[in-house]
């Protein structure tokens, strides 16, 4: 099944697949032979005149040897918004697994409180 995902695409995408392509030096010619798409796909990627399907982001994130959200996302459209979270989160990620999932329980009990307590303020 290929699923588009054309709503959920920045309007740079197109900027930002050329960037990263450009800054490892390669041609379009040689990001499609990597990526296993057709050199007219990339040219149409990068021309914004084409959106791409999952998969047709998947394949150039990996021959590009970067993250879908590297690929799609601005730094700052991902993750916290405030520095202090991003820090939190920075360290949580430092910790070894059975601390991250007490912090994941603890985190998910907090939003379904907080999420209870509004309905019923608001119901």
């Amino acid at each position: 099944m290929v699923v588009s995902i054309t709503r959920l695409l920045p309007m740079n995408f197109p900027d930002r697949l050329t960037m990263i392509r450009k800054s490892q030096g390669l041609t379009q010619r040689s990001l499609s032979e990597a990526a296993g798409l057709h050199i007219n796909q990339i040219q149409r990627y990068e021309a914004g005149t084409a959106q791409p399907t999952l998969e047709g982001l998947i394949k150039p994130a990996k021959a590009l040897h970067v993250s879908l959200d590297e690929l799609v996302f601005d730094a700052d459209e991902r993750g916290p918004n405030q520095p202090r979270m991003r820090l939190l989160f920075e360290a949580i990620e430092r910790l070894g697994q059975k601390e991250q999932a007490v912090i994941q329980e603890l985190l998910e009990a907090m939003i379904v409180k907080y999420e209870a307590r509004r309905w019923t303020a608001t119901g």
